[in-house]
């Protein structure tokens, strides 16, 4: 926090942020509740727990005795649910595309969708989908379109949008839903399974995957000149097989989430504009006015 690392912090942000690097969005995060903070990947590492696959009924809105069963790890989020999705080369399947579901316990209507994301061979082929809590499901809520429904408080306690659930905690809440699956006929089996789970380096609570807004690094224009200096032998590995894991790695690679809320740590030198609500990063607070101001006067 020294002046020096300051001055170095404020410059990059802004010099990456006039460079068009560094943007605002709605996108899942790492979330911890009890920091409550975003945290970068590199901020979530995972450990390897012992849970359980649940086998969830999803009932046919026209023929309720009949239903597609689905398996998650996380019951707790099927009240965030807005589609089912299933891969359209699998047969099993193909029929019930396009048809409609009652999510059970909240009976909204959704759709059965058709999407290559989907492994068939994780559980039954069928997974649900939850815009806000996972990042694939992210990633098939944007592609399908689907409604993105936030079930949870920053705390990860269960909010409105959890119906007879808000209030709960998370983990209380899956207890609770499974209990009234089962009493429901609802729940098909469950099984041991081995899950790696991200949790804060701080304070070491479960993140939960979290859609939130956020400010980050585009980092595929920030990694190119670092693949291809490697990519032509300008760097090398040794052993070389860390050449492989590096490039894997850095081809892969997702913008990076740089925002925080702790106390603790650099502010963001961006300034919002209270008549025209715009925001801009500079380095001196003084430095911004009115977008509207200077379009009325040009």
């Amino acid at each position: 926090m020294d002046q020096e690392y300051s001055d170095a912090v404020l410059e990059v942000f802004v010099k990456l942020y006039e460079e068009g690097l560094i943007y605002q969005g709605n996108y899942i995060i790492n979330w911890c509740p009890r920091c409550q903070t975003a945290l970068s990947d590199e901020e979530a590492p995972h450990r390897e727990l012992k849970g359980n696959l649940y086998y969830l009924k999803y009932p046919f809105k026209d023929d309720p005795d009949n239903f597609v069963v689905v398996a998650t790890t996380r019951p707790e989020t099927m009240l965030g649910d807005t589609a089912v999705a299933v891969n359209p080369k699998d047969k099993r399947y193909k029929k019930f595309i396009g048809k409609t579901l009652l999510l059970p316990l909240v009976s909204r209507e959704i759709k059965v969708i058709a999407d290559n994301m989907v492994d068939v061979k994780f559980g039954t082929g069928a997974v649900k989908v939850t815009p806000a809590h996972d990042p694939n499901d992210y990633l098939l809520g944007r592609k399908h379109k689907l409604e993105f429904v936030n079930v949870m408080y920053p705390d990860a306690r269960m909010n409105e949008n959890a119906g007879d659930y808000s209030g709960l905690d998370r983990f209380e809440a899956r207890e609770v839903i499974l209990k009234d699956l089962k009493e429901r006929n609802l729940l098909d089996k469950t099984e041991d399974h081995q899950l790696s789970v991200g949790h804060c380096y701080r304070c070491h609570t479960i993140i939960e995957p979290y859609l939130s807004k956020q400010w980050f690094v585009k980092m595929k224009p920030l990694s190119k000149p670092a693949l291809d200096v490697v990519r032509k032998g300008k760097i090398k590995f040794y052993p070389e097989r860390w050449r492989k894991v590096y490039l894997n790695w850095m081809e892969n690679i997702q913008d990076w989430c740089i925002s925080r809320q702790i106390w603790w740590g650099h502010r963001l030198p961006v300034y919002y504009c209270r008549s025209c609500q715009l925001s801009h990063a500079c380095r001196q607070a003084g430095a911004v006015s009115c977008q509207q101001k200077q379009k009325a006067e040009s």
